[in-house]
């Protein structure tokens, strides 16, 4: 998969991770769709390092294989840490 295909496939996983981490966290979030976009895809690399440090591929594995269940689940988990810093941090804005 060339640069292009890549990051294509980063922004549409980051899409579905973000949009999934949204509806699983409680609570109303202050934030729009590319936003959740954008923590998906941090989030998606806050769970590769998550997996990691429990023996995983890391994000290397995220980098190879973006598909695989293992993947979405970690990504979804990262994404919900970083929505959750994301809100603690804006906060009383707006």
């Amino acid at each position: 998969m060339g640069l292009i295909g890549l990051l294509i496939s980063w922004l549409i996983i980051g899409a579905v991770i973000g949009l999934l981490a949204r509806a699983i966290m409680p609570g109303k979030q202050a934030m729009g769709l590319g936003m959740s976009i954008v923590l998906g895809v941090v989030g998606a690399i806050v769970g590769g390092l998550i997996g990691a440090l429990l023996g995983g591929d890391g994000v290397s594995g995220i980098m190879s294989n973006p598909w695989s269940l293992g993947t979405v689940l970690l990504g979804i988990l990262g994404a919900i840490i970083v929505m959750v810093v994301y809100g603690l941090a804006t906060r009383g804005r707006a």
